[in-house]
């Protein structure tokens, strides 16, 4: 039996641990399925959370119980509890600053917690979104400096990257192919083969991983660029007075014609990954461009929206300061209550600059989270007399709308923003405008 096996058999016959660190949208059900074959403990810093899911409740809402059943697992905060554990999993979040610069702190702080209580034959695999070189250039020093020991040679080092999608009931942790890597032939055996016992379609096991973390970023950098190039067609079709939807749908029946569609980009992934990509490569001497155009394309459609809201309402004679707005949705996406850098916020204070008076609704989002980070109100429920509604999220309670529930809450001539295009041929009353 070879040597990889056996340490594996320890994994599989219990005799030792599994612990995930940061219990979120990806470590939760990483953890949890995991839980199905091995021993894990479940780490996270939010004694308030530990709580919750060791009474079957997921914080972020998107595991139902049922998916606690059978797990063997215990959900902690105390560190002490992680001793127990010799494979660990960081999955912490990895965000930018309002300089779009990455924000590596919680990803230092779960490496100085890993430590204090690694030792010698364990092994790390972080899952964070980095940049490449970031696992080995800016996490294992810090695991090193507070252990005293030497990773390769006392631990062992990994990457595998997350491919979570919040909502996404069809490409879910276990149906999706799993990049692996490791520091050594050895440890890509090991990792490869935790993963492998859970992931159906079996994984990747990339060159180095350097590699693997240049993988993860380049899909959501690829990703944002399409998008990109959609809501800069937007902009010179709406100046033509084309309908965009109606362009992309003709160009669709082309069998290699990508379908990617124009919108807010925001979200814990595409809206954040190529930043880290863009980072490190200009620390390296190289200022990328087309990666940088794209960003500054997606990131700039929030004012763009406000703008032609303003001009709507300035066009009707009505002073922007005099107008109310309704924004429906404030999530990054639809079908969920991920607030995550949510570029709604960004359209909501672009409208502010105007001095338009706002309202905003959302059925998923949390009001108390919405009001903690981003210092917004949602309201309960939208009022009336709306000089214009913004529906921002194409949330399923959203689509089964008709003209008659606008004609409730807005006046005779106000403008419909359906960024997302999910009332085509449906408004004949009021101005419908989309990107």
């Amino acid at each position: 039996m070879s040597s990889h096996q056996e340490e594996l058999n320890k994994y599989f016959n219990k005799d030792k641990k599994l612990a995930v660190i940061g219990l979120g949208y990806v470590g939760l059900p990483i953890a949890l399925e995991l839980a199905r074959k091995f021993s894990v403990i479940g780490f996270d810093i939010s004694a308030s959370r530990v709580e919750m899911m060791r009474n079957k409740i997921d914080p972020s809402k998107e595991l139902d119980s049922s998916a606690f059943d059978g797990a063997d697992i215990f959900f902690t905060h105390q560190l002490e509890d992680l001793k127990q554990a010799q494979f660990f999993i960081v999955a912490v979040p990895t965000p930018v600053d309002e300089h779009k610069t990455p924000d590596l702190l919680p990803l230092q702080k779960a490496s100085e917690t890993l430590s204090k209580v690694i030792k010698k034959g364990d092994y790390v695999v972080y899952e964070s979104t980095v940049y490449p070189g970031c696992t080995e250039e800016d996490c294992v020093p810090v695991i090193e400096k507070g252990s005293g020991l030497k990773a390769y040679v006392d631990f062992k080092v990994g990457y595998s990257p997350e491919r979570i999608n919040p909502g996404d009931t069809l490409h879910t942790l276990t149906k999706v192919k799993k990049v692996v890597s490791g520091c050594d032939e050895e440890s890509l055996e090991v990792i490869a083969g935790i993963y492998g016992a859970i992931i159906e379609p079996g994984v990747f096991k990339a060159a180095s991983i350097k590699v693997a973390e240049a993988a993860k970023v380049i899909e959501n950098t690829q990703r944002d660029l399409n998008i990109a190039l959609m809501n800069e067609l937007s902009q010179v079709f709406n100046i033509m007075d084309i309908n965009t939807y109606d362009v992309l749908e003709a160009a669709g029946t082309k069998w290699n014609f990508l379908n990617f569609q124009p919108g807010l980009v925001g979200g814990h992934c595409i809206g954040v990954d190529p930043y880290y990509l863009t980072y490190k490569a200009m620390k390296l001497g190289y200022r990328p461009q087309i990666i940088l155009s794209g960003r500054g394309i997606n990131d700039g459609m929030a004012a763009y929206v406000a703008k032609k809201v303003a001009q709507h309402l300035i066009a009707q004679g009505k002073n922007p300061k005099d107008s109310k707005v309704l924004i429906m949705g404030a999530t990054f996406k639809e079908d969920v209550s991920d607030i995550r850098n949510s570029k709604i916020f960004d359209l909501y204070q672009e409208l502010k600059d105007f001095s338009v008076q706002i309202d905003m609704v959302d059925p998923y989002a949390s009001k108390e989270e919405v009001a903690h980070e981003y210092g917004v109100q949602l309201s309960d429920n939208p009022g009336n007399q709306y000089d214009a509604v913004v529906v921002a999220v194409p949330h399923k309670e959203y689509k089964s709308l008709n003209e008659d529930y606008f004609k409730e809450i807005l006046v005779s001539d106000a403008l419909i923003v359906d960024l997302k295009n999910i009332f085509k041929n449906k408004i004949t009353t009021f101005t419908h405008w989309t990107l």
